[in-house]
């Protein structure tokens, strides 16, 4: 799901001729394990080279290069030689990028990681439709030292969601909401609590497998900076860490929205100073019990704002 169909294709592969032509730009190698940490996933069409500096300048924590939903079939081909030709130019910069491949048994499967494997430095593909782990086992085995975020948008791939999560090149699980109730026939409310059960389900196998908090799916409203926040923020209670977006307007509000509050800041380093005068016993604070457990959530309030976990 992407903003990708409006406005014309840029008529080729190639890149524009002034690409990446900004020189507060620097030479970095891609950071593949920042997938792991990000907060804001932006897709940008594969086949709409022009978009993808503004992609880049965006903010966003990655950038998903998409060959899969936002891209017409007639126009695979291109998207593909689109991300070939840009790829020198995107490994230069100190951006994560994934590349959003077609689901396996598409026509374009296997071009898709033939192209993959020829993008050194690429920080993971997003595997859509991911439901056997027979498919992240071939994966692993032409695309070796890959990550791959699997997305989760079936039942087969909710049915199949622990063994999923514990495949060894999975680094992170992701829910595909919009194609997840098409493959099922959910009809959602507004605030989409007929998929609590699914939220629920995939930040516990992630926590099971060891990998870093899931990411959720996208806010279709591109221009509804209150829907953003709550669909965040509802993501936020379920344990999710990250999001995804189809629009460069939607990073900051997503970055925000998960960014710990001044009161929840204050409140974890007053733990921390309870803690320490306590001698790690269990304290009252406020009418609140503080014992281990929430010494360990203030540690992490205060490691996501950067500021020191020393009382």
């Amino acid at each position: 799901m992407t903003e990708s169909r409006d406005g014309p294709s840029t008529g080729g592969s190639g890149c524009p001729t002034n690409f990446f032509s900004d020189s507060t730009y620097t030479m970095s190698n891609l950071k593949p394990e920042r997938c792991a940490t990000a907060r804001s996933f932006l897709f940008v069409p594969a086949n709409r080279p022009d978009r993808f500096d503004k992609a880049l300048n965006s903010g966003a924590d990655v950038i998903i290069l998409d060959l899969e939903d936002s891209v017409p079939s007639q126009d695979k081909a291109l998207a593909r030689e689109a991300v070939s030709a840009c790829w020198q130019a995107i490994a230069q910069q100190d951006v994560c990028v994934v590349v959003r491949i077609n689901a396996e048994g598409s026509p374009e499967w296997n071009a898709d990681i033939e192209l993959v494997s020829r993008l050194p430095g690429l920080g993971g593909i997003l595997l859509p439709k991911a439901e056997r782990t027979s498919t992240l086992e071939l994966l692993g085995e032409r695309l070796r030292g890959i990550r791959i975020l699997a997305l989760i948008e079936s039942a087969a791939g909710l049915d199949n969601l622990k063994a999923i999560a514990g495949m060894p090149n999975v680094v992170r699980l992701v829910v595909g909401h919009i194609d997840f109730m098409a493959d099922t026939g959910i009809a959602c409310s507004e605030d989409e609590r007929e998929l609590d059960p699914l939220r629920f389900a995939v930040s516990m196998a992630s926590r099971g497998a060891g990998l870093a908090p899931p990411v959720d799916g996208v806010t279709v409203q591109t221009t509804d900076a209150r829907r953003l926040a709550a669909d965040t923020l509802r993501g936020k209670r379920f344990g999710f860490a990250g999001k995804l977006c189809i629009h460069p307007q939607q990073v900051a509000g997503v970055h925000a929205a998960f960014a710990p509050s001044a009161n929840d800041v204050l409140w974890a380093r007053r733990v921390l100073e309870a803690d320490a005068a306590s001698n790690g016993a269990a304290v009252q604070l406020d009418g609140r019990m503080v014992d281990l457990p929430v010494v360990l959530q203030a540690r992490r309030t205060l490691a996501m704002v950067g500021t020191s976990i020393e009382p």
